[in-house]
């Protein structure tokens, strides 16, 4: 199966005044029609700016230094501006970590969705575009959407805002979504129904996903192949079977060995000791190494960078000691 979207090999560099930080180094992704990706990682992995440079949406001074990203075909990075605004919001859509500060203040949410519909499909009437938008808020799960329309994102709770961004999203029945944490400071209730909302409206659409989150349930549940992402590199990438219960890489057994289980409850946590490299100035070999039981002090690992390789069909790890036990 082609792929929907083919990241090859993406680098992107942040310089600040005490030196360049490469905050995504050499990443490859790919996501299939329908599929939906999870990614995973710390805060600070490069997950957000992956997604952001799939959008465009990183910024000056910051840059893309190297790779490419091909969707339906087409390589994003190199595309004309006017091409690339056609294609974000009406084909490829995201949804922001935090509903408060991507949604405008002083415009009401109706008004802002409105503005979605209206860049994508110039062609619709007034009333034809309230009428999709108070349909979109409907479909959320949003209550009494006609007054809703109307009123700002203030007057939302924090668990209606995603919801509304999730209406934004699909409001053009995107080939693409792209989710940001789209579940962080909401209580665990309404976590559960957001991301089973979100999960109905892709599989409904035909929608594939990028799902970026620190959940590892969540990727369990949803997820059809999960990257693990650690200092700016995906460290392992599988089918999620695959890599929740084989994992090849220590980072990713340390992540699912770090949290909380029902099973033993009252038992202590086993977290990942040390703290992620400096980006500034990062390791010669494995970013990993210094906080890895598995290799820590080891020649390779601490002066050669390892490389990802197959370690089954489908599944890759990027680990000089993938071929030990875990």
């Amino acid at each position: 199966m082609t792929p929907l979207l083919t990241v090859f090999d993406l680098a992107v560099e942040f310089p600040t005044e005490y030196g360049v930080v490469r905050a995504v180094d050499g990443v490859s992704l790919e996501v299939g029609r329908g599929q939906i990706l999870g990614v995973a990682g710390e805060s600070g992995s490069g997950k957000s700016v992956t997604a952001m440079s799939v959008l465009g949406l990183v910024r000056p001074p910051g840059r893309v230094a190297r790779g490419s990203v091909r969707f339906d075909g087409e390589d994003l990075l190199t595309l004309p501006a006017r091409r690339l605004r056609r294609i974000r919001g009406r084909r490829i859509a995201m949804i922001f970590q935090d509903p408060m500060t991507a949604l405008n203040p002083v415009v009401p949410v109706g008004a802002q969705i409105a503005e979605a519909v209206r860049l994508h499909q110039p062609g619709l009437r007034r009333a034809a575009v309230k009428a999709r938008v108070l349909e979109l808020l409907a479909s959320v799960g949003i209550a009494d959407p006609a007054d809703r329309y109307a009123r700002h994102p203030h007057d939302y709770s924090g668990g209606m805002r995603q919801r509304a961004m999730i209406a934004m999203a699909l409001a053009n029945e995107p080939d693409l979504l792209i989710a940001d944490e789209p579940t962080t400071a909401l209580d665990v209730t309404v976590q559960a129904q957001v991301l089973g909302l979100l999960d109905t409206a892709r599989r409904e659409s035909g929608a594939a996903a990028v799902l970026i989150t620190h959940d590892l349930g969540v990727l369990a549940e949803l997820a059809d192949r999960v990257a693990v992402m650690y200092a700016g590199r995906v460290v392992e990438h599988g089918d999620v079977h695959q890599v929740f219960t084989t994992p090849r890489h220590p980072y990713t057994r340390g992540l699912l060995s770090s949290r909380p289980v029902l099973e033993s409850a009252g038992g202590a946590l086993v977290p990942i000791p040390g703290s992620p490299p400096d980006l500034l100035n990062p390791p010669p070999g494995c970013a990993f190494e210094p906080r890895c039981a598995l290799g820590a002090g080891r020649a390779v690992c601490r002066t050669s960078r390892p490389e990802p390789v197959a370690v089954a069909d489908g599944h890759v790890s990027a680990c000089h000691l993938h071929q030990e036990p875990i």
